[in-house]
């Protein structure tokens, strides 16, 4: 089969197309036929970065977002069969027990408790454009805290990969959204995913935000995809007692703003079922539930225009890297 490995770790110019075995699946596994994967920030971090979740050799196969087709089933497999339509993100990082090739290629072997089926009004470029992002996106509003049609949320980034789905998340979950942006055109994106307003911490403080959209009193949740200066001013806008959930948190901050509210931290790391081998069926049932939003119309991607094969992922990367995405990449097979 035709895959692309990055020889080591560096520049999108490690990357080669190459021809490997097809591989077999085992107990509990699928083969799947990869017809879209889209690239992710950490998918080009652990090309460049020796990260916890790095793969620990290269030659490796990465990228870990994907939409296909079951062409066979590993011994104990029940709840899928070949012919189906799955989508997911399974590989292309460290396991617990050795590195697990991703889906770069035109075959691929994943767990198949890490999958779902695709939903079923949509493509595969579409498809693949969702699994971690919305996956992390759920987790932040509905496994982390409990998010009701009463809730004030401000979604930080709100027309990025994780922000965009999460605006149309909240919305469908009845709470009030307003997402923080940095351009006219973000803010266009996040108000067609549904958020009532865009602000820009560029052009405002957070004072004045809390002040004019919580009536002073700080909002209920936050769900904070930046990181950085914009992590530390959600510890001044959020309300006592709320919440802030952060996908970036690998970095110092000072906590004091959320004590002296009694006020909670959480942290999301959507690898940890890949990376640590925990809670491996829960991702597939997030995957599904998110697929039937997909299918009620409630969740959509926002997607680059542009088109990618297979032998194009470096330049697919270097679009990643330089800023220039209008929305998830997709590379199709």
């Amino acid at each position: 089969m035709k895959a692309v490995v990055a020889t080591e770790q560096g520049s999108p110019d490690v990357f080669r197309l190459v021809d490997l075995p097809k591989p077999v699946p085992g107990a509990g596994e699928v083969l799947v036929r990869i017809r879209a994967t889209s690239v992710n920030p950490i998918d080009s971090k652990v090309r460049k970065e020796k990260l916890p979740m790095t793969p620990l050799s290269f030659p490796a196969v990465l990228g870990t977002d994907f939409a296909g087709t079951v062409e066979a089933v590993g011994p104990g497999v029940t709840r899928f069969a070949p012919m189906d339509d799955v989508y997911g993100f399974a590989g292309g990082f460290r396991g617990p027990t050795g590195d697990i090739p991703g889906v770069l290629a035109e075959y691929a072997v994943v767990d198949a408790d890490l999958i779902a089926r695709k939903p079923g009004n949509v493509d595969f470029r579409t498809a693949a454009a969702l699994p971690l992002t919305a996956t992390t996106a759920w987790i932040a509003l509905f496994e982390k805290v409990r998010i009701t049609p009463a809730s004030r949320v401000l979604i930080t980034g709100g027309a990025g990969g994780v922000g965009y789905p999460a605006v149309q998340l909240a919305r469908a979950a009845g709470a009030e959204v307003i997402a923080l942006t940095r351009s006219a055109e973000s803010a266009e994106a996040a108000m067609s995913a549904g958020a009532r307003a865009c602000v820009d911490l560029a052009a405002t403080t957070a004072q004045e935000i809390v002040a004019e959209h919580t009536d002073g009193r700080g909002f209920d949740l936050i769900f904070d995809t930046v990181g950085g200066a914009t992590l530390d001013a959600a510890f001044q806008m959020v309300k006592p007692t709320g919440d802030v959930v952060t996908v970036v948190g690998a970095a110092s901050h000072n906590l004091a703003p959320l004590y002296l509210k009694g006020a909670n931290l959480h942290m999301v790391l959507v690898l940890v079922p890949i990376m640590f081998g925990t809670d491996r069926p829960q991702q597939g049932k997030m995957l599904g539930k998110i697929a039937r939003l997909v299918e009620d119309g409630k969740l959509t991607p926002r997607i680059d225009p542009q088109h990618f094969a297979l032998e194009d992922a470096a330049d697919a990367h270097r679009t990643l890297e330089a800023g220039e995405a209008k929305g998830k990449l997709i590379i199709e097979l």
